[in-house]
């Protein structure tokens, strides 16, 4: 079957992304005996030209549209951003009959609502390169779709359980195609690089649980080693270490700093620290690997919010890990993320006063709580009439504790610090 994948991001919220997730469906749909072109419209200038023209030369039979963003989370003026996916479904629709299939971390966690917006036929949930191949082999005998674990179909009564692969080990290594139009030595492209996925801090308000299940999967080191030195060899040398915490567990990622030291490659990296359980072997092993900078998502500095929020750590957990991280030279990029329940004045006051005393390289403020579904913030919303209790939540809605949103936006105004470069 020929399968044409498109992402439909075009967004650079915080910097160009690269549809890594999309290139490893690309490689598993033709590791089950596929034709596949892949087409990224983040460096079109007319995305939607580009997608008349490469429907016009591959003749799909059938279409898969990575979803990555469905919003850019920002309270006071969000921007809904799968009004810019559905005109691109219209033209696929509008040159071709072929079945169209969404995907993507935006799409999983709205799977239902996006495709009755968007106008899609199916969606995928969980794990793509195991679920879509199964999907397509049963589009291409006419079969029934609807039973597919982590299949979503239009106007269906919902999917099965999503597939989350136990050993990321057995999926294959992202397609190339993902990297063919992206510019080499721009300082603002970072390849990202994911070597696990899955999340078990269950933070109050978190969507990763939707898109990735709450087990750490991991991927074999040695491969990730072997896949950035690939990239390193056709010319790239920044990397984004994805993972949601790059630190848990510390074995893994001991292990992966050693073999990337090991291998001297001409390269630096990011990545996500979760603000707890980070020891001086690791920060050092980093360090010794490349890692020039990572993002510390502690969100507050009061310890009350901080349980609030079911974060498992301390303000002196952060303090501890900011300090020995910047013992090591790497840089610290900060974020906090103020309004959720309980926050007041002085709760407001003492989170500024830590995240100053940390003299981090940079920090973002967010006011308000994107709402997701199923989350614990969710649910509370919906207690305290925020939100319905019926409300499917896809068009952006935000938590923002009463006490404060009289005043926060002007008694910040002036002291937001610039974002992360």
């Amino acid at each position: 079957m020929k399968v044409l994948l498109v992402s439909a991001n075009t967004e650079k919220i915080t910097m160009p992304t690269i549809p890594v997730g999309l290139a490893l469906v690309a490689a598993a749909t033709r590791r089950a005996g596929h034709e596949v072109a892949f087409l990224d419209l983040m460096f079109e200038t007319e995305p939607a030209a580009a997608l008349r023209r490469a429907i016009a030369a591959f003749a799909p039979g059938v279409i898969g549209v990575s979803v990555r963003n469905v919003d850019d989370q920002n309270m006071e003026s969000p921007r809904f951003l799968l009004e810019k996916v559905r005109p691109l479904i219209a033209e696929c629709r509008a040159a071709t009959s072929a079945p169209i299939v969404l995907g993507g971390a935006g799409y999983s966690i709205f799977p239902d609502e996006t495709l009755a917006y968007l106008g899609a036929d199916f969606g995928v949930c969980g794990d793509g390169e195991a679920v879509f191949p199964l999907l397509l082999e049963r589009l291409e005998r006419g079969s029934d779709a609807s039973a597919l674990p982590g299949v979503h179909v239009r106007g269906g009564a919902g999917a099965a359980a999503a597939i989350f692969a136990a050993d990321l080990t057995v999926l294959p290594a992202p397609a190339a195609e993902a990297f063919a139009a992206v510019p080499r030595g721009n300082a603002d492209i970072w390849i990202p690089i994911q070597s696990r996925r899955g999340c078990p801090n269950e933070c109050s308000y978190c969507s990763t649980a939707l898109i990735q299940g709450r087990v750490t999967r991991s991927r074999s080191p040695q491969l990730v080693v072997e896949h950035l030195a690939q990239l390193a060899a056709a010319g790239f040398r920044q990397f984004y270490f994805v993972d949601n915490s790059f630190n848990i567990p510390e074995s893994q990622a001991l292990e992966l700093c050693r073999l990337i030291a090991a291998r001297g490659l001409d390269s630096r990296w990011r990545a996500i620290i979760y603000p707890h359980r980070l020891s001086a072997e690791l920060a050092q092993a980093m360090a010794a690997a490349g890692c020039v900078e990572v993002a510390l998502g502690f969100e507050s500095g009061c310890a009350r919010i901080l349980r609030e929020l079911n974060k498992h750590f301390t303000p002196d957990d952060v303090r501890r890990v900011a300090a020995l991280l910047a013992q090591h030279g790497i840089r610290r990029f900060g974020f906090l993320l103020l309004g959720g329940p309980g926050e007041t004045r002085a709760s407001v006051e003492e989170s500024l006063v830590f995240a100053e005393s940390l003299k981090l390289d940079g920090l973002k403020i967010t006011v308000g709580i994107r709402l997701y579904p199923g989350t614990p913030l969710a649910r509370r919303a919906a207690a305290e009439g925020v939100v319905r209790a019926d409300e499917n939540l896809l068009f952006p809605r935000f938590y923002l504790a009463p006490e404060i949103a009289p005043w926060i936006r002007e008694y910040l105004t002036g002291r937001q610090p610039s974002p992360p470069a």
